[in-house]
């Protein structure tokens, strides 16, 4: 084993924390689009529902929604927002572009996050 100086030590721990941080083969950019939506979504979402869901379907046929649906508080009645997971930008911008749900009032905010996945099941 070969002897090392102090800084040369740190130096090698620097490499190899480096190297076991960095992006591996699993890790990959998504964006959560998060909505937040009017308190009475049950009841006014029906004339919107097939149209946003359509839309939710065909980005994931394409490959550019990975996943998506309502979110709120733990054993809600009725939920809060809803969270989708995209594989890119564009595909998220579009979502919300022509979502029925945001052009019918039934979202009332929303935001969109880039999320660097760095661990993940294969």
């Amino acid at each position: 084993m070969a002897f090392l100086s102090t800084s040369a030590r740190h130096h090698q721990q620097a490499l190899q924390r480096r190297t076991y941080a960095s992006t591996t083969s699993l890790a990959a950019t998504q964006y959560l689009l998060r909505y937040s939506y009017i308190p009475d979504v049950l009841e006014k979402r029906g004339p919107y529902r097939e149209g946003h869901l359509g839309l939710a379907k065909d980005l994931i046929a394409e490959g550019r929604c990975l996943a998506g649906g309502p979110s709120g508080p733990v054993l809600m009645d009725v939920p809060t927002g809803a969270l989708f997971i995209f594989t890119d930008l564009d595909a998220a911008k579009l979502f919300v572009e022509k979502d029925p749900y945001v052009s019918g009032g039934i979202v009332t905010d929303h935001s969109i996050e880039e999320w660097n996945v760095v661990v993940q099941k294969e």
